[in-house]
C-alpha cells in the first residue's frame, strides 16, 4: 500500500486565488500521469448533466485555495489516518491490500474514486469534494477511506467490475458493491450500524423508513438512469435524503451474510446478487 500526498504541488493549479483548468492539467500531468483525460470526461459527462462550470465547480475549486486553514487541516487527518492504515486491515480481514492512495485536487469527481491508473490499482482522494462535503475531520474521513478500500479489497479478493446487461442490473451491481464497501467500513470501525456520509438523523430516518427506500428502489429499478436515479450520490436526492443506496446496500450485504461469508459473498455474480435480491424483498430490513 503507497500513500501519496500532492497537497503541496495541487497549489501550482491556481492563478492567485482562483482554479486555473490549464494549470491543473499541468499539474495533473506532472504528478499523476494518466489521471487526466478520465477526469475531464468525468468532468463533462456532469456538465452534459446540466450541471454549471461557474455555479457548480469553479465556487468548490476556489475554496481549496482560499480556506487555506481548512485546507491544510484536511491533509493533516488524511496524513493521521493512512500512518497505520495497513495494520487495521490487516487485523481485521488478515490480507494485505496493493493499492495507490493519492490525496489530489481532482475536477469535483468525487470524495473517493478507485480505478487503475497505469496498470496500478489506484484510489484518489479528492481534497476538494472531501472539503465541500466536510468530511475533513478524523471520523468521517476515515470512514471515507475505509468505504474505498472496501471496493479495493472486493476487487483483489473478489469480483468488483462487470459488464451488466441491462440498467437495472447496472443498478442492481452498484447497490451491491457500496454494500459491501459499507460493510467493510463498518467491520474496521467495529460498529455494524455506522454510516460515515451523515449524522444520526439521516440514520434514524433511514430506520425509519427501510422498507420503503428497499420497495421505491426495487420499483425504480425498471427505469432507473444515470440522470433519474435518487439513491447514490451527495447530489440526489430521495425524499430529502442524499445517499440512502448506502444504507440500503448495507443492509443487503447484511442479509446476504446471514447465510453466507462475506469472503464468499463478494465473488458472487449477477444472478446470484438478483436471487439474494428477491429474497431480501420478502424480508423486513
Amino acid at each position: 500500500m503507497n500513500i501519496v500526498n500532492l497537497s503541496e504541488e495541487m497549489l501550482s493549479a491556481f492563478d492567485g486565488d482562483r482554479f486555473d483548468l490549464e494549470k491543473w492539467k499541468s499539474y495533473m500531468d506532472a504528478c499523476l500521469p494518466g489521471a487526466k483525460e478520465m477526469c475531464l470526461e468525468d468532468m463533462q459527462e456532469t456538465l452534459n448533466a446540466g450541471f454549471s462550470w461557474e455555479n457548480d465547480y469553479l465556487p468548490v475549486l476556489n475554496t481549496v485555495i482560499c480556506d487555506k486553514a481548512r485546507r491544510e487541516s484536511t491533509v493533516e487527518t488524511f496524513c493521521g489516518i493512512t500512518a497505520h492504515l495497513e495494520e487495521k486491515i490487516f487485523k481485521n480481514f488478515h490480507r494485505t491490500l496493493d493499492v495507490d492512495l493519492v490525496l489530489y485536487l481532482g475536477l469535483c469527481n468525487g470524495a473517493g474514486w478507485v480505478t487503475s491508473i497505469n496498470g496500478r490499482s489506484t484510489i484518489l482522494f479528492g481534497i476538494e469534494k472531501i472539503m465541500e462535503l466536510d468530511w475533513c475531520g478524523k471520523e468521517k474521513m476515515t470512514g471515507l477511506i475505509f468505504h474505498e478500500l472496501g471496493h479495493v479489497y472486493q476487487e483483489q479478493y473478489g469480483v468488483l467490475r462487470i459488464e451488466p446487461e441491462s440498467m437495472p442490473d447496472k443498478f442492481l451491481w452498484q447497490l451491491f458493491t457500496e454494500g459491501v464497501a459499507m460493510v467493510f467500513e463498518q467491520e474496521i470501525a467495529g460498529d455494524p450500524e455506522y454510516f460515515h456520509q451523515y449524522g444520526s438523523e439521516w440514520k434514524q430516518w433511514c430506520d425509519e423508513h427501510a422498507d420503503l427506500i428497499k420497495q421505491s428502489f426495487n420499483a425504480d429499478l425498471s427505469s432507473m438512469t444515470s440522470e433519474n436515479q435518487r439513491y447514490f450520490g451527495d447530489w440526489v436526492s430521495f425524499n430529502g435524503y442524499g445517499d440512502t443506496g448506502y444504507y440500503l446496500g448495507a443492509r443487503f450485504v447484511r442479509f446476504l451474510m446471514d447465510h453466507d461469508h462475506f469472503d464468499d459473498i463478494i465473488s458472487y455474480d449477477i444472478k446470484e446478487v438478483k436471487t439474494g435480491f428477491e429474497s431480501f424483498l420478502r424480508q423486513n430490513v
